[in-house]
């Protein structure tokens, strides 16, 4: 890479300025300015990584995965690198040429992750003394025992057909309790007290009340399916972490590495700077676009936010308002196509049906969610007279493409691959990370040496670490569920609640699944909500695709939703607003998406499902215009800000228009064009009927 120095003098000829094109000296005021920003002056590589560092340590407030620890002895710091770039590479290689059993590669997966998480994570956010090591290097190494087991004893294990020792039991104890360890240091404390309660569950089946009520286990049954078995530890959660999740992180990593976050950084901005509210957008864009890839939505909020909450707040949103944009758009990103944070591949493995079918049917509903985002974005903007960036501040569009734009190649090379070529996903992926490296070989500013080959592995492997032992201890939860029938006794449960209504079933399944997601990480928070909700819905009919998409936008949402919402509590920690108050925030900010699951359950015709081009087409743009006057209720503002009784009517018109009854459609239509009718004649009396006032 070169250096801030060199770069500057690189891309000066071109006409795109470095890092600072898109990195700006931003103010940290909280009230609208004259939203002048032409004072603003590139940031140096220095200040950009102080600003970063900030914001990584307002995160870690709330982000377990963040709370590495600071200071590496440097031979151990060499260990830990080579072992992390090891991994990387075996899972790559075993993407073209699988080396070892499904059940033994798994525990693999696990087993080193699990090291890794012992050597990186304290037990404790101020246990850093030298003396903490000792025991950490002591649980490392014993992660290592269950693979070694398995794999000296693997045949055994697979032709004693559920007759255990006592060994087996012990080794499956042991995997268990460093699980729930691992877990605690990289998730917090919300998925492995889950764990536990679903293990006592299983323990004390016998001794609980009606509903709950089944045989009961005992420990050495438990442990025996959690570790020798693929329906617990090493269920179809971490083998999905083994193979897809795994690569496509790496994938991320060697993008990043590359420059593309600021691609798409310096690509919005370009696009939408100049517009009202630009900042927000650009945060929403390239949010977004990181999000489908990373599928890490703190994460994501941190490495975009450090940027776009500054400059948000600099042109006159509030703190409050700045979080809860960064912390939506980062969220909806894992339900984003091609790639959704990996979820549409544990989506296309739990369902049986092609990968692409799960893509092609998110597509429509994710555009609608960012629709209604940068539509309110945009409300706000006109609503306080917000401004853009001045022109002289920004990039142009076609400066950024030739500087970063043959980034986008690796992308175009994985669609084609997934849709196109009839090659597996894994290939795909260990492929699209090689055309990655070539790629930025094609621009000095781009250009990855072999220390940042290495440290792309590196990186991606410590990034997988937090999805890895959270499906592991899901595996945990998944185990006690299919052994004890409880996702069959909660999905009748659901139903006998609702009294077979689909409506009623859809929210009281949306509570759980927001309940259940609390805490999680989005792909485990799917995994569970998948497993013990979405039994409920397809109970009454609803399809299993259309299923599963709905209780993982809601678990999914848990992530914004209050009490408990961790990425809008990150983004305040850096735009500095309160944390409770960016939640509620976030929470009407992504109305609309609390919306789209209901539409597409009513209407499959949403999800391109076997549907004609037309129908398709008229469907996508009844949604489009009705997501719209959907989120002008939600923002109250039209031309003039709206009556507060007007919002109601307005919101219930655009949902009438989303169902398929013609009647309900011709409803709704009177009741928006009879609030915009009003609308009108009060921006007429205030002067402000004019296309510009929208």
């Amino acid at each position: 890479m070169t250096s801030s120095n060199e770069h500057r003098r690189t891309t000066a000829a071109s006409g795109v300025e470095p890092r600072g094109q898109s990195q700006l000296t931003l103010g940290d005021g909280d009230t609208p300015s004259s939203s002048d920003l032409s004072t603003l002056v590139p940031e140096s590589e220095e200040e950009r990584a102080a600003r970063e560092a900030e914001a990584q340590e307002a995160a870690a407030k709330y982000d377990a995965e963040s709370r590495v620890r600071k200071d590496q002895w440097r031979p151990l710091a060499l260990v830990i690198s080579g072992v992390a770039i090891f991994i990387a590479l075996y899972h790559i290689y075993t993407a073209y040429q699988p080396l070892l059993p499904t059940l033994v590669h798994r525990s693999l997966h696990v087993s080193v992750m699990l090291f890794l998480v012992f050597m990186i994570y304290p037990p404790t956010r101020k246990a850093q003394a030298a003396l903490w090591r000792v025991p950490d290097v002591i649980l490392a190494l014993l992660s290592l025992v269950p693979t070694f087991y398995l794999w000296a004893n693997y045949e055994q294990v697979v032709l004693q057909a559920g007759r255990f020792s006592a060994l087996d039991v012990a080794v499956g104890t042991l995997l268990v309790v460093l699980v729930l360890e691992a877990a605690r240091r990289v998730t917090g404390w919300a998925l492995p007290i889950l764990a536990v309660l679903f293990i006592l569950f299983g323990l004390y089946g016998r001794e609980l009340p009606g509903l709950f009520r089944h045989r009961g286990y005992d420990w050495d049954t438990l442990a025996y399916s959690f570790y020798a078995t693929t329906e617990g530890i090493f269920s179809t959660a971490i083998g999905v972490s083994a193979t897809y999740i795994i690569l496509f992180i790496i994938f991320g990593a060697f993008l990043a590495k590359s420059g593309m976050s600021l691609m798409f950084n310096d690509l919005a901005l370009a696009i939408a700077g100049q517009t009202r509210g630009g900042p927000a957008k650009v945060a929403t864009v390239a949010s977004g676009f990181m999000g489908s890839i990373n599928g890490a939505a703190i994460a994501n909020v941190v490495s975009t936010g450090a940027f776009t909450i500054p400059l948000m707040k600099k042109i006159g949103y509030t703190r409050t308002f700045a979080g809860a944009v960064e912390s939506t758009a980062s969220v909806g990103g894992q339900i984003l196509p091609p790639i959704m944070g990996a979820a549409a591949f544990i989506m296309a493995e739990t369902l049986g049906v092609p990968y692409t079918t799960v893509a092609l049917a998110a597509i429509v509903p994710a555009l609608l969610y960012y629709v209604s985002l940068i539509a309110q974005i945009h409300l706000r903007a006109t609503r306080m007279g917000l401004k853009g960036i001045s022109k002289e501040n920004l990039p142009a569009v076609l400066d950024v493409l030739k500087e970063r734009g043959h980034l986008m190649l690796p992308l175009l090379f994985l669609l084609y691959m997934l849709f196109f070529s009839g090659r597996t996903i894994l290939f795909s992926a260990a492929m699209t990370i090689v055309v990655t490296v070539l790629v930025a070989m094609l621009r000095k500013t781009t250009r990855m040496g072999p220390k940042q080959i290495l440290a792309a592995l590196e990186d991606g492997t410590r990034s997988a670490l937090g999805v890895a032992v959270a499906c592991a201890c899901v595996g945990i939860i998944v185990g006690v569920v299919s052994i004890s029938g409880f996702g069959v006794t909660l999905a009748s449960a659901i139903v006998s609640l609702s009294g077979g209504v689909l409506f009623w079933t859809l929210v009281f399944t949306m509570i759980a699944c927001l309940v259940l997601g609390m805490g999680l990480p989005s792909i485990p928070a799917y995994i569970v909500t998948a497993t013990m909700a979405a039994p409920a819905l397809t109970q009454l009919g609803v399809e299993p695709l259309v299923a599963h998409l709905f209780v993982f936008y809601f678990g999914l949402f848990a992530n914004i939703t209050p009490p408990v919402a961790l990425a809008s509590f990150a983004a305040a920690g850096i735009s500095g607003g309160k944390p409770m108050a960016t939640g509620l925030a976030s929470l009407k900010l992504a109305s609309a998406g609390f919306v789209i699951p209901y539409i597409f359950v009513y209407n499959p015709d949403l999800l391109l499902l076997d549907v004609s081009f037309l129908d398709g087409a008229a469907v996508v743009i009844s949604a489009i215009v009705a997501i719209l006057l959907l989120s002008t209720a939600i923002e109250g503002h039209f031309m003039v800000d709206m009556a507060w009784y007007l919002r109601p009517v307005i919101a219930a018109g655009a949902i009438m228009m989303l169902n398929t009854n013609l009647t309900f459609d011709l409803i709704g239509l009177g009741l928006v064009i009879l609030v915009l009718a009003v609308q009108l004649l009060k921006a007429r009396s205030a002067g402000r009927l004019s296309i510009r006032s929208i």
